[in-house]
């Protein structure tokens, strides 16, 4: 454990410094660009909007099968 211990510290004692690369060069898109990017995001919300309501509707009827399961329960059992 110790051998392992000092081998990792040498080994990062012996790393020099990392360098970013050069951030002088600006890269500018155009209108077109933004538009396609629109275009996409707006598809994402279009297939997000149905989504949604198929949960909403799942979890509601989740929580009327609680509610109506004893009352099924009950008539089942009157019935017989």
């Amino acid at each position: 454990m110790k051998t392992a211990i000092s081998t990792i510290f040498l080994v990062l004692a012996a790393m020099g410094p990392a360098y970013a690369g050069d951030t002088t060069v600006v890269y500018k898109s155009g209108i077109l660009v933004s538009v396609f990017v629109g275009v996409l995001a707006l598809i994402v919300v279009a297939q997000l909007v149905p989504a949604l309501i198929l949960i909403v509707g799942f979890v509601k009827s989740l929580i009327a099968g609680k509610e109506a399961a004893p009352a099924a329960a009950e008539s089942t059992t009157s019935t017989d």
